[in-house]
């Protein structure tokens, strides 16, 4: 049964979960994802010399916003009641670029994982939105789930 497409009805029409006999219990998940740039528009971005201004500030709060959202935008998401979100963005030479990492927690019936993946992804476009002035050669790349706790499918850990 776990490889069954739970979104999919006898007859293979998309319809939400009935998740209305699960258990309430607390759940997290943790996303990240990266927008990779030339070295100079990290450079701005670490300024503050962009524009649009402070690039990192407005992308947590994009982050933050849209995983309180994310049944708006993804059609068979459950509306859920999120009882924590951090959205942390770090500078990285490495890539150069920005990593980007959303952390969600309720206490439900269902999971937060779109919640994780949708604060990321929010963050990331929005990044790329302020900064592509400068640079409109960005990749917005890797955008996974890290890990997820609670809920009858267990703990699952990607890294």
């Amino acid at each position: 049964m776990p490889n069954q497409l739970t979104h999919l009805d006898e007859h293979g029409r998309a319809r939400m979960v009935d998740v209305g006999h699960k258990p309430e219990t607390e759940r997290t998940a943790v996303a990240r994802g990266e927008v990779h740039m030339k070295r100079e528009t990290l450079e701005l971005i670490r300024a503050g010399q962009l524009k649009k201004g402070d690039v990192l500030t407005v992308a947590q709060i994009a982050g933050i916003a849209a995983s309180k959202r994310t049944s708006d935008l993804i059609p068979l998401c459950h509306p859920l009641s999120l009882s924590k979100v951090d959205v942390d963005l770090t500078l990285d030479d490495s890539l150069p670029g920005v990593v980007i990492t959303a952390a969600v927690k309720t206490t439900g019936k269902t999971g937060v994982e779109m919640e994780a993946l949708t604060a990321v992804s929010v963050a990331a476009l929005t990044i790329y939105d302020m900064a592509k002035a400068a640079e409109k050669t960005m990749r917005i790349q890797n955008i996974r789930l890290i890990e997820k706790h609670g809920g009858q499918s267990g703990d699952i850990v990607n890294e």
